[in-house]
């Protein structure tokens, strides 16, 4: 198996810090990349705090704390990950930005970089086409959020190979997480089994049989569910709700996953949940309030 030692990340969102910080807690050193210097700072901070929670809790000391933020090292140039063993890009839910990223960063890599996607949805195989190492390249789909969540899906393409395969499963090992093996068909396994729940939650809403506040209660209570469907849609971003239930419409070609039409409103007005601080709920005072 390859031996792993720099980790690059693209995309200094949530997904990527978390993927950073427990990479960096599990001793790798860490490349994390944006197009924007604040945005890497920001994540730099982020990091500190969700590393200080794990110092309250005794799961970590302030010495490793300290050794973990000494291995993240932050750049806007696509270029400084060349060195690096492996690269997990975590940039938006989109195939044109991916493939994009991908192509200024393939002349800079060594030939023996792994090369991964963080992505919930979209095809592995038709991602690692575009690449020049479709061999070296596979799905690393992290749950979010990423230093909580024990699982890490493994998505082989069709040309993936077993070196690839097996370096991975070791790899999600030393961050202390348990992998899962899915066939590169769209979403997945969770995003295949869970967005179509949020997906009929909303048209349970969209219909009228039932309230934003009665369908997460119903969910909560009813199927012992920690966070109701619509808390949860604000908390992964309404965004990416819809993005995957159309790649799951498109690629299944099934009218079971069609998106339901307020899903696509709450997104046309910008309606996104926690991060734009209205979705099913509005986060804007002391406590959420519903929207509908």
């Amino acid at each position: 198996m390859a031996e792993i030692k720099a980790v690059g990340v693209i995309g200094a969102g949530q997904m990527g810090s978390g993927i950073a910080h427990v990479f960096a807690m599990a001793g790798y050193d860490v490349v994390l990349t944006d197009v924007k210097a604040e945005a890497l700072q920001k994540a730099v901070e982020l990091i500190g705090k969700n590393i200080d929670r794990q110092v309250a809790k005794g799961r970590t000391t302030e010495a490793e704390k300290a050794e973990a933020l000494s291995r993240i090292k932050t750049t806007t140039s696509l270029a400084d990950l060349g060195q690096c063993d492996l690269v997990i890009e975590a940039a938006t839910e989109k195939e044109a930005v991916k493939v994009a990223i991908f192509n200024d960063l393939l002349p800079h890599l060594k030939p023996e970089t792994i090369l991964t996607t963080n992505t919930s949805s979209i095809s592995i195989t038709r991602l690692a086409s575009g690449t020049d190492r479709p061999e070296k390249f596979m799905g690393l789909h992290f749950m979010n959020p990423v230093p909580v969540m024990q699982l890490v899906e493994l998505i082989r393409g069709i040309a993936t190979d077993d070196d690839t395969y097996q370096t991975l499963v070791a790899v999600v090992a030393r961050l202390g997480k348990t992998s899962a093996t899915a066939e590169d068909f769209p979403a997945f396994i969770v995003n295949r089994v869970l967005i179509p729940m949020i997906n009929e939650a909303v048209y349970v809403l969209f219909e009228g049989v039932g309230t934003v506040e009665s369908i997460d209660a119903s969910m909560k209570l009813g199927a012992n569910h920690p966070m109701g469907p619509l808390e949860l849609a604000d908390f992964i971003g309404l965004d990416t709700c819809l993005a995957i239930m159309n790649v799951l419409h498109e690629g299944l070609a099934d009218t079971k996953y069609r998106p339901c039409p307020l899903l696509t409103k709450y997104v046309e007005a910008g309606w996104l949940g926690r991060k734009t601080k209205r979705g099913f709920y509005d986060y804007r005072g002391e406590k959420p309030v519903p929207t509908r």
